[in-house]
């Protein structure tokens, strides 16, 4: 395991963040196999990340939150009362997360955001060619003040105290490509651009078969997913790092914790954990008092911002 990165929350930009412009793309849903357009807007200081599903009736809104999650069966799917739900949201929420964008609405057509190649990297490039605007309004992070672990079997996710965002994942499995890999990185926007933003979700060409029976992965292709047969990878132009596969899910732990209403400062620690510990980890964290707390960029406690969720209801 190595450690990359370094990046403080007094290092970043004291005020909120949203878009300079709005900007669009087409692409294909990874599991639904539909062409779906998606729209990054502006948005109001405080106002957080919000998703508009602009084909339901009454264009419903679903904000970008760990109590919205609804499914974590494949990915995160958020939902709301009313049946609406948007899936596949780790990866932009991690290219918002990199770009340290705080504010945004996110106009959907369709019940899933686009895959595109599989990466963050095409919605961190959608979001430095709409321009970044810092707002007036601080900027909050939430402060994780003591440990809190969620998991069993052996798979496990953890939050402990620490004066930054470090995510320190481990995936194993039982295949002789990768077995187990290793990587702990501290959050610093430029290192995630050129370390993390690239790397691609993954799959296993045995399990094709038996996804596609089920209705799912029907979007996936060698063009969008990194496929690993018992021999090689079968994707022509072979991996982007030779740990590709858990700098992935250093990403999707980055997008899932972006959830959290604010950047986490704080330790993660994975092993074996998918979206649905990771949303597990964000209830349990919030669900104690104790154990965080909001704090602006100059490391000042806000007593009056009672919960996470207060500057989005």
């Amino acid at each position: 395991m190595f450690e990359l990165g370094a990046h403080r929350p007094e290092a970043s930009p004291r005020g909120q963040k949203t878009l300079g412009n709005p900007i669009g793309c087409v692409g294909t849903g990874l599991h639904t196999g539909a062409k779906v357009s998606l729209t990054l807007h502006p948005a109001a200081p405080d106002s957080g990340v919000r998703f508009l599903r602009y084909d339901r009736p009454g264009k419903a809104v679903i904000p970008a939150r760990f109590d919205r999650v609804c499914d974590t069966t494949t990915c995160t799917v958020l939902g709301d009362p009313g049946g609406a739900m948007i899936g596949t949201v780790e990866h932009l929420m991690a290219a918002l997360a990199i770009c340290e964008i705080d504010n945004a609405l996110i106009e959907v057509g369709g019940p899933e955001l686009p895959i595109m190649d599989g990466s963050a990297q095409p919605f961190v490039f959608l979001i430095e060619c709409a321009g970044i605007v810092e707002q007036e309004r601080p900027r909050r992070w939430i402060e994780v003040l003591k440990p809190v672990t969620v998991g069993a079997h052996g798979k496990f996710a953890r939050l402990e105290p620490a004066d930054r965002l470090i995510i320190d994942c481990e995936i194993q499995f039982e295949h002789p490509l990768i077995a187990r890999q290793a990587l702990a990185i501290a959050f610093d926007p430029d290192a995630f651009k050129a370390d993390i933003a690239r790397a691609r979700t993954f799959g296993f060409a045995e399990r094709v078969e038996d996804l596609w029976s089920r209705g799912m992965a029907l979007g996936g292709c060698l063009r969008n997913t990194v496929v690993v047969s018992r021999e090689r990878v079968l994707n022509e132009e072979g991996l982007r790092f030779p740990d590709e596969l858990v700098r992935h899910r250093v990403l999707d732990v980055l997008g899932d914790l972006y959830l959290a209403t604010a950047p986490l400062v704080g330790r993660f620690i994975g092993r074996s954990a998918g979206p649905t510990l990771h949303n597990k980890l964000l209830r349990a964290l919030f669900a104690d008092p104790g154990a965080w707390r909001t704090v602006t960029a100059a490391g000042r406690a806000e007593p009056e911002v009672a919960t996470p969720l207060a500057a989005q209801a």
